[in-house]
C-alpha cells in the first residue's frame, strides 16, 4: 500500500511503470523513488552482472544507495518467473541489460518477451520497469548493434502497451507520456 501521508499521488495509485531514457538520465533513481512511496519490504531485480571490475563498482555503489528494505535478486534471463515470484512491489533494472542477455546468449527473445508481457499484464502489485530508449542516435554500425536498437524499440514499446504508466527522463526531468 502507498504510504498514508496525504492522498497517494496518481502514480502511487497504477499498478506498473515503465521508466525510459538514456544513460544516465535519471531514469532509476526516479523508478527507485516511486518504488519506495510503498510500505514494507521491496524486491529489486537486478539483470547486470559484473562482468569487470567497473561494473562490480557500480553495483556496488547501486546497492548502497538501496536502504535495507530491499531485496535483490539477480535476474540475467528468466524475468518473468523473477517478477511473478513476489508480491510486494518490484524494480526491474533494466531491461536493456536483459535483452543484451537474451541476445548474447541465444536465447528466444520473442518467447521470453511475450513471456514478460504476460507476467505485466496479469500483475497485480506494484510493478516499476527501468529501460533505455536506445533508438534516438547514430545508426549502429555493426549488424548486431542494428538488430539489438531494433529488439530494444520493439521491447520497449511492447512493455509501454501494457504498463499503467510511462515516463520518459532526460536530464533527470520526467515527462509523462502515459
Amino acid at each position: 500500500m502507498p504510504h498514508s501521508r496525504g492522498v497517494p499521488s496518481e502514480q502511487q495509485k497504477l499498478t506498473t511503470s515503465l521508466f525510459l531514457g538514456g544513460a544516465r538520465s535519471g531514469k532509476s533513481r526516479l523508478a527507485q523513488a516511486a518504488a519506495e512511496a510503498f510500505d514494507g519490504p521491496l524486491i529489486y531485480v537486478a539483470t547486470a552482472e559484473a562482468g569487470d571490475a567497473e561494473m562490480a563498482a557500480r553495483i556496488a555503489h547501486h546497492r548502497a544507495d538501496r536502504g535495507d528494505r530491499w531485496t535483490t535478486v539477480e535476474c540475467r534471463i528468466d524475468l518473468a518467473d523473477a517478477i511473478a515470484a513476489y508480491e510486494q512491489p518490484v524494480l526491474v533494472d533494466c531491461l536493456t541489460l536483459w535483452l543484451s542477455n537474451l541476445m548474447l546468449g541465444g536465447h528466444d527473445v520473442a518467447g521470453h518477451t511475450q513471456r514478460l508481457i504476460d507476467t505485466v499484464r496479469e500483475r497485480a502489485a506494484p510493478l516499476f520497469l527501468v529501460s533505455n530508449e536506445v533508438g534516438l542516435g547514430l545508426v549502429p554500425e555493426t549488424p548486431l548493434g542494428r538488430a539489438f536498437r531494433d529488439e530494444q524499440g520493439r521491447l520497449n514499446q511492447s512493455i509501454a502497451a501494457v504498463v499503467d504508466h510511462v515516463t520518459f527522463v532526460a536530464a533527470g526531468l520526467p515527462l509523462r507520456l502515459k
